[in-house]
């Protein structure tokens, strides 16, 4: 399967998103974060510009208008990647690393 290069204004990230997964998805297996919620195109908290390249939806039609969709407005959470992309997603950032777990010492033998 194909995979495209996404890159992230303003911030400048970049990843790869294969043609048969989510922009969303794509962005956090590489690190990245973008906001989100429904991940079903509805509730339309991953909105962001399309600035060049095409996408394809895997619903038939996501939440937007007519004229988001004409204006270059996409759902990451429902697009999937048809050729390079630039979106500009002002909220986008590197995913933080997990804080270690910190298990208490109970004087118990394993």
């Amino acid at each position: 399967m194909s995979a495209f290069p996404v890159l992230i204004q303003p911030a400048g990230l970049r990843f790869d998103a294969a043609a048969d997964t989510s922009v969303l998805l794509a962005a956090q297996a590489a690190g990245i974060k973008l906001p989100s919620s429904c991940r079903n195109g509805t509730c339309r908290a991953c909105l962001c510009l399309l600035l060049e390249g095409s996408v394809t939806y895997s619903v038939e039609w996501p939440g937007l208008s007519r004229d988001e969709k004409e204006e270059g407005w996409i759902l990451p959470c429902v697009a999937r990647a048809t050729s390079p992309l630039e979106i500009q997603a002002p909220l986008a950032a590197p995913l933080e690393p997990a804080a270690p777990v910190v298990r208490p010492l109970t004087g118990a033998r394993r």
